[in-house]
């Protein structure tokens, strides 16, 4: 049985974990443009720690790709300029992190705060108006605990509005922060579509893939 017009049919990950066709932060539904996995390899053991879906309109960042046009997914995927341009470019975008291996929210809250100064740093962006927005933000995954099929939703709305965190696990009511700081939420999207330098190489691919297709049309 198919889903219904209003019902997103599910993307399967593996056994529990999925992730929905198109998700409606705000108006309009964004659809699933790419999805992958972060893990890690221990002798020759394959550890997934999360599900990460990518939700745009196409329509809205292709615009801002077309020196790219004809470029093959591989090319793409090798291109950090073009990922800048991806995450740069001015469109509603949602990034959905499923959790298939429990952590404590606050390990994961260290990785991203981590993450999120250093490249702040390089770039002699990392003020105090910074290292106080990425408090909050450790803060906020301080208390959680990420079991298995927890969801964290990361919220880039259009331009001029905060970024949006929001945490949901075991189908309790979502939890929410809202990040005013513009610098860090530009680089938070930037570790998960950040070409060579994103969590998630598979995601990366996935990505440069879908958005050849796009650029083709």
């Amino acid at each position: 049985m198919g889903s219904t017009p209003n019902e997103p049919s599910l993307v399967v990950i593996e056994e529990d974990i999925t992730l929905p066709s198109q998700i409606t932060p705000s108006a309009k539904p964004l659809p699933l443009v790419a999805h992958g996995i972060t893990d890690i390899e221990i002798h020759f053991l394959q550890i997934k720690f999360t599900a990460i879906g990518v939700y745009f309109d196409p329509n809205d960042v292709v615009s801002a790709l077309q020196q790219w046009k004809g470029k093959s997914g591989k090319e793409l995927e090798e291109n950090d300029e073009f990922f800048e341009a991806v995450a740069s470019a001015p469109a509603e975008k949602l990034i959905r992190v499923v959790v298939i291996k429990e952590i404590k929210g606050s390990q994961y809250g260290v990785q991203l705060e981590s993450a999120v100064r250093d490249r702040l740093s390089e770039v002699d962006k990392y003020e105090d108006e910074e290292e106080s927005a990425l408090e909050k933000v450790a803060e906020f995954f301080q208390s959680k605990y990420f079991k298995k099929g927890s969801v964290v939703n990361f919220h880039f709305p259009v331009a001029g509005k905060p970024l949006e965190i929001g945490f949901t696990a075991e189908g309790k009511e979502e939890t929410r922060l809202a990040v005013e700081n513009r610098n860090v939420a530009e680089t938070i999207q930037k570790w998960y579509l950040g070409g060579s330098r994103g969590v998630s190489p598979t995601t990366i691919t996935a990505l440069a893939n879908s958005l050849s297709g796009h650029l083709g049309k």
